[in-house]
């Protein structure tokens, strides 16, 4: 069973852990302390939001969130910066479970709807994003509408 939570600070050694494979896997350097202090700024300013999944108690996958706002909406926007799910667990439904957070996150807000970009080969992703109701722009960025606001 896979739980999602809200990220604290109580989570950064495991969260930072999990966040330098996520880079490794997007083809930069570790950077583990690096990646403890980019995270640990992010929650302590509260300046994004970050979801954890955890299987048996071991964090398996996390989304980070970033707010801003579409001026031609008139409304709050999120941007899905990252999404990663440790390879020994894909094919779960963890990722659809995260993205699912992140539409809540974007309805509780009033958000028009989440935002991200992937790479145009990101196989995984570029059929992931559409089957969660997200929408094919330009350049690879995808975009859901939240249809309820």
């Amino acid at each position: 069973m896979t739980r999602i939570t809200k990220a604290t600070l109580e989570h950064l050694d495991s969260l930072a852990l999990l966040f330098d494979d996520y880079r490794v896997w997007y083809r930069k350097p570790s950077d583990l302390d690096g990646s403890r202090r980019f995270l640990r700024e992010r929650l302590s300013k509260a300046d994004s939001e970050i979801f954890l999944a955890c299987r048996d108690e071991i964090l398996v996958g996390f989304t980070q969130l970033y707010p801003s706002f579409s001026s031609t909406r008139l409304q709050r926007l999120w941007i899905l910066n990252d999404l990663f799910v440790h390879p020994d667990y894909r094919g779960l439904g963890i990722s659809k479970s995260l993205i699912a957070t992140a539409k809540e996150l974007s309805h509780k807000t009033a958000a028009c709807g989440i935002l991200l970009e992937t790479e145009t080969n990101n196989e995984i992703g570029n059929q992931l994003y559409p089957s969660m109701g997200f929408a094919l722009e330009e350049n690879n960025f995808y975009f859901w509408v939240d249809k309820r606001i």
